[in-house]
């Protein structure tokens, strides 16, 4: 089974490029599961509780115990389990991680300008509509 869950937004397509990438270094052994959460078919249920919209504030992930992780860690996490954990590798230096974190979090919140899809609020009011 796999060793970690990466949710992301199917409909970023900076999002996506990364996810392809992630899935063809893989290579089909379903270490890092890839779970769409713009998909209709996405179930908070299924992946500890996390809501479309808490989803949609920043990048989350989940290990095999059903762990949740946020933020930078997501990316070192998902990528060691393609064997590609040396990118991340400088995350293990906790001013390091927490730099990442601070640039992401500005990436997180503006992410949907910067893809021409509005702010938050503006998304998750049209999806209710």
């Amino acid at each position: 089974s796999w060793e970690f869950r990466l949710l992301y937004d199917g409909a970023c397509p900076l999002c996506v490029r990364e996810v392809e990438m992630l899935r063809a270094k893989d290579g089909g052994k379903g270490n890092l599961d890839l779970v769409d959460i713009a998909s209709d078919d996405y179930d908070a249920k299924e992946n500890a509780g996390i809501e479309y919209a808490e989803a949609m504030k920043t990048i989350h992930g989940l290990d095999a115990a059903n762990n949740v992780y946020t933020g930078v860690e997501v990316f070192e996490k998902a990528y060691k389990a393609v064997g590609l954990g040396y990118v991340y590798a400088f995350t293990k230096v906790p001013f390091l991680l927490n730099a990442a974190n601070k640039v992401y979090d500005v990436w997180a919140k503006y992410r949907l300008n910067v893809t021409s899809r509005g702010s938050l609020a503006e998304h998750l009011a049209a999806r209710k509509a």
